[in-house]
């Protein structure tokens, strides 16, 4: 009949098949070869210019092994197939891609790039679950054995690279086990018998006993001032509020941080289980122990001598204190709230003690964050996320404020003696001296920001708070260490004296 059509034939449906094979392998072949070469070790490298990386790879057990067995970057960089493979090569290729042909690489800040918090953007558990499929292998210690259990119990909030940070890329720094040979104390050759004699409210040097360190205290006069930010200060945050006028009473404080000189002064004095025999030069303290060992390298690497303690628990920082007292026949201890924030405003009114608002400086606000801001000013007298290279400084860095004391605000936050609560200011009343916080918490104040803070976090009366069960998540001991925060490396502590009552006239 006119107008039928014909019925398709085999034939040209057999060839129109081949065809479209033959055009999917045209299409498919060069791309799967592109695929392949661009997940090379030797393309990942020619982009990625970081030499330290590539050196630190090859040194580390996934590459210098017994086996034979070599791990490729994209084996942890990329997630296996079948979990988003291509959607993360397109995504991360993109990124690394401008970053290679429109920034500089000596400027990027590559020591605050190596955190679990960062690498867990770019490292996949998918990954790593591929070819450690057993957790618990016959040479596994019983440590080994109880981190796993947590791990697998708590696995919605820690990954593989909580504790296995550096077998990637090799750092001769990091330690996974208990590290019962950390700390000396590094100081003059000259060994203190007596401390420093204070006979008058002024400034002083303090010597410990049976020890070359010494530090110095700078005498701090009481005074008034209003605790708390204003409702139009930029950036502050409710706990802030309300402002009360306060009183505080005379009081010496350290004019840096508690440095690893110090804390280990006390660390290698007050032996404990899996400690060195107690050193005869140092004075005995009766009833006193002190930390256990350290589960890997609390400096993180980054270096002791003057640089500021961190990792230490609280009730570490309080015993320090408890022993110090001691050794010295002073009163030391940590500064309450009210006295930290008296002493890093040095008489001022402002967000911070030298000149600039929040909003010029913080990294936080649009303009800031897209051209830079003129950060000179706050650069001379704070470490803080951006000029701290991912790590806390040494003391010389900074200028003092003005009442001679470095780094109160940013290098590393600060432990207080008070209980925190969001709404402890509510219970303050204007004229009340020496407030001390409310009675009984949880967790304690912070003060002060650190090397990873940004601007907005350096202000005089922002707070902050411990946070002793993340601090802690890592921590394979059961039960857990009272002394050592096994997450947590931007808090230290400094000291404050209660001066006798004689000297204040």
């Amino acid at each position: 009949m006119t107008g039928q059509k014909k019925p398709f034939s085999r034939r040209k449906g057999l060839l129109l098949f081949i065809a479209g094979i033959i055009v999917t392998i045209i299409l498919i072949y060069p791309f799967n070869k592109a695929v392949s070469y661009t997940s090379t070790n030797e393309y990942c490298i020619s982009c990625h210019v970081h030499d330290h990386a590539v050196d630190s790879w090859r040194l580390s057990p996934h590459v210098d092994n017994e086996t034979g067995i070599g791990v490729r970057c994209v084996d942890c960089h990329l997630p296996p197939k079948g979990h988003g493979y291509l959607a993360a090569k397109i995504k991360h290729g993109s990124k690394d891609l401008y970053g290679f042909y429109f920034k500089d690489s000596a400027d990027y800040k590559w020591e605050s790039k190596r955190t679990a918090e960062k690498a867990n953007l770019f490292t996949y558990e998918e990954s790593c679950k591929k070819c450690h499929t057993n957790l618990y292998p016959p040479d596994l210690s019983t440590k080994g054995v109880d981190s796993h259990i947590h791990y697998e119990q708590a696995d919605d909030e820690m990954t593989c690279l909580n504790c296995h940070m550096h077998t990637g890329h090799f750092d001769p720094n990091y330690k996974h086990a208990q590290n019962t040979e950390f700390g000396e104390a590094q100081g003059e050759k000259e060994i203190f018998t007596e401390p420093a004699q204070v006979t008058k409210f002024e400034d002083y040097t303090e010597k410990i006993p049976g020890t070359s360190v010494m530090f110095n205290m700078k005498a701090i006069k009481g005074g008034e001032f209003v605790m708390g930010s204003p409702e139009k200060e930029p950036f502050r945050e409710k706990d802030e509020s309300p402002q009360h006028k306060i009183k505080v009473s005379p009081f010496f404080m350290a004019e840096i941080e508690v440095s690893w000189n110090e804390f280990l002064a006390w660390f290698n004095a007050t032996a404990s289980e899996g400690r060195k025999e107690e050193d005869k030069n140092q004075p005995e303290v009766d009833a006193m122990t002190g930390a256990t060992p350290p589960w890997g390298a609390p400096d993180q690497g980054w270096g002791k001598g003057k640089r500021p303690a961190i990792t230490m628990s609280h009730f570490a920082a309080t015993q320090y204190c408890r022993w110090l007292s001691a050794v010295t026949g002073k009163h030391y201890r940590l500064p309450t709230e009210a006295e930290w924030e008296y002493a890093a405003r040095g008489g001022t009114e402002t967000p911070y003690f030298f000149k600039g608002s929040p909003k010029d400086y913080s990294a936080l606000t649009f303009w800031n964050k897209w051209f830079g801001a003129d950060t000179a000013v706050i650069n001379s007298y704070a470490i803080y996320k951006e000029n701290s290279d991912g790590k806390t400084q040494l003391p010389d860095r900074v200028m003092p404020n003005p009442f001679g004391l470095k780094n109160m605000v940013g290098n590393v936050a600060e432990f207080c003696s008070d209980w925190y609560a969001p709404n402890a200011y509510q219970s303050i009343k204007d004229g009340v001296v020496d407030p001390k916080g409310p009675a009984r918490g949880r967790e304690h104040v912070i003060r002060g920001g650190s090397w990873r803070s940004d601007a907005s976090e350096l202000r005089s009366a922002a707070r902050d708070y411990t946070q002793t069960k993340a601090w802690l998540k890592t921590d394979p001991q059961i039960p857990k260490s009272k002394w050592w925060y096994s997450d947590q490396n931007y808090v230290g502590f400094r000291v404050v004296c209660e001066p006798d009552s004689g000297l204040i006239k």
